[in-house]
């Protein structure tokens, strides 16, 4: 199952210095807006989020459609297949697309652990 892009999406509580932090580690911008607490940045094939006051516990996030530079990808599996997939499977999301429509959605699921997965397409 092709899940898309992968990165961690980090809850931080001050935003310009993890920022700062990261790119002491060899992080640059990728994208996002750090004026509305969030941004992404990328190291290699390695790309994390962060994000100030959105949430409240670190998410796995995979973007179906996109590459590891947030590229556009020619074919990918659309998140409410992904979703029909996951059901079938017995893995019911916390939040559900409607798979009565079509571009972006998302979907939330929780592992036996609690850890939050976040499939988000934007395309």
């Amino acid at each position: 199952m092709e899940l898309g892009a992968f990165s961690v999406s980090l809850a931080v509580q001050d935003i310009n210095a993890s920022k700062a932090f990261y790119e002491k580690l060899g992080f640059s911008d990728l994208g996002g807006n750090i004026a509305d607490n969030w941004c992404i940045l990328k190291n290699g094939d390695t790309v994390i989020g962060l994000f100030q006051g959105m949430f409240e516990k670190n998410i796995l996030t995979f973007n179906p459609g996109w590459d590891q530079s947030a590229q556009p990808l020619d074919e990918f599996t659309d998140v409410r297949e992904l979703q029909r997939r996951l059901r079938a499977h017995g893995v019911e999301p916390l939040v559900a697309a409607d798979e009565g429509s079509s571009g972006p959605a998302h979907i939330v699921l929780e592992d036996p652990d609690g850890n939050q997965i976040l499939i988000d397409q934007h395309r």
